[in-house]
């Protein structure tokens, strides 16, 4: 864990816990500022894979953590959401979401297991999707109580558009897995 990339990466899954407790704390700017930490650990994400490659510290290590503090931290935010929006229009993709990253991870598990993990690589597909999810969430954490309620719907409407790239992501990469289904 030595480089840059990579302590980009914890310093992600620190934020985790910080972004829990100011989400909670009881004063009106907390979704606020748990946005903005959202915000933060999204901008590390694609940070910490940019000089991965831009200075060649890519490792085993991070290419297996940076997508587990990825999951890990939209799942959060999303857990700490459907509290606050527990409506069906929210927790449907929401529940989309959160499925498909248990069922990509589980996949990318068992192609590693078969030696064949880089045919399932994030794609473009999955780097948007992942791009969308980071917008929509931190609307969405930020939009209460401060901010107009057009911006909440625009929250939704992304957070839609973020369940349908995430099916979409998910077939690409089982797809990309179909060999190995028959196979087994």
């Amino acid at each position: 864990m030595t480089n840059i990339p990579n302590a980009l990466t914890v310093f992600r899954i620190i934020l985790i816990p910080v972004m829990v407790l100011v989400f909670y704390l009881p004063w009106q700017w907390g979704n606020l500022v748990a946005a903005v930490i959202f915000a933060v650990a999204g901008i590390t994400d694609w940070l910490d894979g940019y000089l991965a490659r831009r200075l060649g510290q890519s490792t085993p290590f991070g290419a297996f953590l940076d997508p587990v503090a990825d999951k890990l931290i939209v799942v959060c935010a999303l857990a700490l959401l459907i509290e606050q929006h527990s409506n069906v229009w929210f927790t449907l993709p929401a529940m989309i979401i959160i499925g498909r990253e248990i069922v990509i991870s589980a996949l990318r598990e068992w192609m590693a297991e078969l030696g064949k993990r880089a045919s399932v690589a994030v794609s473009m597909v999955g780097k948007v999707k992942t791009t969308m999810q980071i917008i929509a969430i931190t609307v969405l954490l930020g939009c209460r109580p401060l901010l107009p309620p057009w911006v909440e719907t625009t929250g939704y409407g992304l957070l839609f558009i973020a369940a349908v790239m995430t099916i979409w992501s998910m077939f690409i990469y089982l797809q990309a897995a179909r060999a190995e289904f028959k196979g087994a």
